[in-house]
């Protein structure tokens, strides 16, 4: 079997990138503005008020913004490592408040698609974003590789597990 290189390559993790990327922000634009169904900050700070984040919009608006900025970050291939470490901050904080307790599974509200959303990032922020980013065109691929790349995924879930383990735990019901 052939092994693919160079174009191929590339062309799969623009598609990968963009796909996940953009969609990811557009949660985020959900939190922040309201846009495509979503509770703007107003519903997501009640909503995370009602988690245990205090007034819950310091929260609503890391959350947001760390979805939009990882997400279109990771789309672009811009400061891929950095955008790879929001997403899996956030996403770390998504799987152990809202579904940890649930399993594996996201048929049974498990952390499932946290999970894939976590290793996602951390795969292009250790592959690279390729030749089709931004990092690349500004000379920035450099960034990517096991040390950075993978070191910046791990301050994102150390983050997001940080941020899950200070909330005021005492409005929750148990």
């Amino acid at each position: 079997m052939d092994v693919l290189t160079g174009p191929e390559i590339d062309a799969g993790l623009l598609l990968l990138r963009v796909l996940v990327g953009v969609t990811f922000a557009l949660h985020g634009f959900q939190k922040l503005f309201g846009w495509f169904g979503g509770g703007g900050l107003d519903g997501t700070a009640a909503w995370f008020a009602a988690l245990g984040f205090g007034s819950g919009l310091s929260a609503a608006v890391m959350a947001g913004a760390g979805e939009v900025a990882g997400g279109l970050g990771l789309a672009a291939g811009l400061l891929t490592p950095l955008a790879a470490a929001a997403m899996a901050g956030t996403m770390t904080t998504a799987a152990l408040v809202n579904n940890a307790d649930a399993g594996f599974w996201s048929v049974n509200k498990g952390w499932e698609l946290n999970g894939y959303l976590i290793v996602i990032a951390a795969a292009v922020a250790v592959t690279g974003p390729g030749v089709y980013s931004l990092d690349h065109l500004l000379g920035l691929h450099q960034l990517a590789g096991p040390v950075v790349g993978g070191g910046a995924v791990l301050v994102g879930i150390v983050g997001g597990w940080l941020r899950w383990t200070t909330r005021d735990r005492s409005g929750e019901g148990g």
